[in-house]
């Protein structure tokens, strides 16, 4: 039988719901998922929902952060941002959503699901294409990639990753699309297709520019930046029915701060 689009909307969401629930990490493990008394009194927990692509950035920027605010715990949640979009819509108690992308954000905003004055953007970012250390292919650039010679090429799921997006837009501009299709395996973010490409499971790959400086060391080669369609920029916002709201907001502030945008910088993120 046929499914309707609310019904696997509905289905869609319930699976994101899931995942968030085996997602969220805190990095920090003498800290606890409540609200707590310390000595330096009472401790609130927030939850921020944050790109995968921003994990190592992110994890170094929780240490400075918690340092200089010991009464706020961050508790993270790492995924494709479509996949922490449809959480949230899914009325996960998200406090803090950063996404590599402006639409999902956007998506949110068109229902009420953000506090529209807590938005900001706050990093900027590109995508490269990759191949294992190891290859003999003939790669250098993504119009090679129609050999023949060239098998599998990974990229983001388009619908819960943005790199894929980005990806699929390049390539559609560049009037390559309609004949890599068929040789693409789908990631459910970055992470992902940096492992593939890192273990020698695809020919190619295409990430973030952070996400191949993180690679394991001799086991990818960039070959190539990719112009995008649309500006890779990176927006964060408090979601409205975070109950957390001025922890959330020193947060945010923080993000967008000197502190934290030396930290991104040094992960390769551009302002």
């Amino acid at each position: 039988m046929r499914l309707n689009k609310k019904l696997i909307l509905a289905i869609a969401a319930i699976l994101a719901l899931v995942v968030f629930v085996s997602g969220c990490t805190d990095t920090n493990t003498e800290d606890v998922a409540t609200d707590m008394d310390t000595d330096t009194g009472e401790v609130t927990t927030i939850t921020v929902s944050a790109a995968a692509s921003l994990t190592e950035a992110f994890t170094e920027i929780e240490t400075a952060f918690e340092t200089e605010n010991p009464d706020i715990d961050i508790n993270y949640n790492f995924a494709g941002s479509g996949t922490l979009r449809m959480q949230i819509e899914g009325g996960a108690p998200i406090d803090v959503f950063a996404s590599a992308s402006q639409s999902h954000m956007d998506l949110l905003s068109n229902q009420s699901l953000i506090v529209e004055d807590s938005r900001k953007d706050f990093a900027a970012n590109t995508v490269v294409l990759i191949t294992p250390v190891d290859s003999e292919l003939d790669i250098t650039g993504p119009e090679d990639l129609i050999s023949d010679d060239v098998g599998t090429i990974s990229i983001g799921n388009p619908e819960t990753a943005p790199v894929g997006k980005y990806t699929v837009e390049a390539l559609e501009e560049a009037g390559l699309w309609d004949e890599l299709a068929s040789k693409t395996l789908l990631a459910e973010n970055v992470k992902q297709v940096l492992v593939y490409v890192e273990r020698g499971e695809v020919d190619a790959g295409f990430v973030y520019s952070t996400d191949a400086a993180t690679a394991d060391d001799g086991t990818i080669d960039i070959k190539a930046t990719i112009p995008t369609v649309t500006p890779i920029s990176y927006p964060i916002a408090i979601v409205s029915s975070s109950e957390h709201q001025n922890e959330a907001q020193v947060f945010v502030d923080f993000i967008t701060s000197e502190e934290g945008t030396t930290i991104l910088d040094s992960y390769g993120f551009t302002a």
